[in-house]
């Protein structure tokens, strides 16, 4: 399913943090696959993929997210040591007005790949994912990513890695790879998501 070529050739950055953004690592014909056989998801936000049915493409490419592949390739792209490294992925459908807003990842994670598979996009209505020069602005940023299909943006955590997107409400799909330091701060974070979203059932957020 994923292109491993074609993020191999991923441009990276080294300012204002370290990141690569990659084109094509999924064709778009492919993406419509996913979309299609996607999780029946009906609330915002991210939701761990523990809590999701896996069928069809939409495995197929859950299936190459777990590879020891992606990695070896993220590892040589951001400079650092993934493997072995527990990995949390976490799957979006719909956003809200409010999600994106400018954070930084905790300590417990080490880097994070988003791959997108929207079929069309117009940054100006927002939603598109932006490096950030700094925790205050979301219009000062070095790059603006378009959440369209094959496209991903993966970064290395720092403490000016910084980043966000303006406010999107309606569909946007995106399937997130966390890498993290500990199969502890996983089981934690599974723990606190799953949590997350039955919170969100009971009181029908959407």
């Amino acid at each position: 399913m994923i292109n491993f070529e074609a993020l191999k050739a991923s441009n990276t950055r080294s300012s204002p943090f370290q990141y690569m953004v990659g084109e094509k690592v999924l064709s778009k014909a492919q993406a419509a696959e996913v979309r299609r056989d996607y999780p029946k998801i009906r609330q915002t936000g991210y939701l761990p993929l523990s809590k999701l049915e896996r069928v069809g493409a939409f495995k197929d490419l859950i299936d190459d997210l777990q590879k020891p592949e992606l990695a070896e390739i993220l590892s040589e792209k951001l400079e650092l040591d993934l493997l072995g490294k527990p990995r949390m992925i976490t799957v979006r459908r719909l956003s809200k007005h409010g999600d994106g807003r400018i954070h930084n990842d905790s300590k417990s994670k080490i880097c994070t790949m988003l791959i997108y598979l929207n079929e069309e996009w117009d940054n100006s209505e927002g939603g598109a994912i932006r490096a950030l020069n700094g925790d205050q602005d979301m219009d000062d940023y070095a790059e603006e990513v378009a959440p369209l299909a094959g496209n991903v943006f993966a970064f290395k955590r720092s403490e000016t890695s910084w980043h966000g997107h303006p406010s999107f409400k309606g569909e946007r799909y995106v399937v997130q790879v966390t890498f993290l330091i500990s199969q502890q701060e996983l089981a934690r974070k599974e723990k606190r998501g799953g949590l997350q979203t039955k919170l969100k059932r009971l009181l029908h957020i959407n």
